[in-house]
């Protein structure tokens, strides 16, 4: 009998005593609260869980959660997973983002990791400024949002980043609210379970930097349309998207990529020999 049958896990099971300290009406707590009861409704052990993330207000939820998890630095949490899952394909493993660390520097990484599809789980709170640093434009920021920092706008497109994703090869797409976790939870649940890289893309408003964002409760709607294993199909929806549909976009049949996992065949000692100067 494996561990998850012969436990039931609660939600509280995999929260840690760390206290968050994000701002008040943050949507990452939302997630979080998310993220514990979406595992609770899997059964996975809290030990054979790992929760990678990089830098920013999202990346704090490893130390939050009661999970093995890893804080790594900007824009390179999704090379760390995949190097775990690869050598560990027995794990549960979750990356948290936010949309500057994970589209800016770690844009790169974002299309690669689509592009393997390794069995893992992406999870990007995306709130459209950088909330860690003091409110500047990030990759997803509406190109005439005024601030103190960007008078008048950037001008720039922004990253579309389930657009992206599609394109690069991800096996799961999905956007959902933090003002709704039982929602939200429910797509991480299927998120996790489907094989191969999902990508679920979660609107996080920051009060703080962008206290208009407390409308998005008001803007988001269900997408009016099925999920869809065509990715023609799926492009040519969300291209026409408002940014404000949630739901499940896309779930794609590619075989997950895990390398076979062998038995050392140099010893250590040999290597560090070789390495002598």
């Amino acid at each position: 009998m494996s561990k998850a049958q012969a436990v039931a896990y609660k939600q509280g099971d995999y929260k840690s005593k760390v206290k968050p300290i994000w701002c008040p009406g943050c949507g990452d707590y939302h997630v979080l609260i998310s993220i514990t009861r979406a595992l609770a409704e899997i059964g996975v052990a809290p030990e054979d869980v790992a929760v990678i993330s990089g830098i920013g207000c999202s990346s704090r939820i490893p130390a939050y959660t009661n999970c093995y998890g890893f804080h790594g630095v900007h824009g390179r949490s999704l090379a760390l997973a995949a190097g775990l899952k690869v050598a560990r394909p027995d794990l549960t493993v979750l990356i948290t983002s936010g949309d500057g660390d994970g589209f800016s520097i770690g844009g790169n990484h974002f299309l690669h990791a689509c592009r393997r599809n390794v069995d893992m789980t992406y999870i990007v709170m995306d709130n459209r400024v950088y909330g860690m640093t003091k409110g500047q434009p990030s990759p997803t920021t509406e190109p005439d949002w005024d601030s103190a920092l960007s008078p008048g706008g950037t001008g720039l497109r922004p990253f579309h980043p389930l657009v992206i994703a599609l394109a690069s090869g991800a096996n799961f797409v999905a956007r959902t609210f933090s003002g709704d976790p039982n929602g939200t939870a429910r797509v991480l649940v299927e998120a996790i379970r489907h094989p191969g890289f999902s990508f679920v893309e979660i609107l996080s408003p920051c009060v703080t930097f962008r206290p208009d964002e407390k409308e998005w409760k008001n803007m988001v709607h269900t997408a009016p349309v099925e999920p869809t294993d065509d990715a023609a199909r799926a492009a040519r929806r969300i291209m026409t998207d408002d940014g404000f549909n949630l739901g499940v976009l896309y779930r794609g049949h590619r075989a997950p990529y895990q390398p076979e996992i062998g038995t050392a065949s140099v010893d250590v000692a040999d290597l560090e020999e070789a390495f002598l100067l």
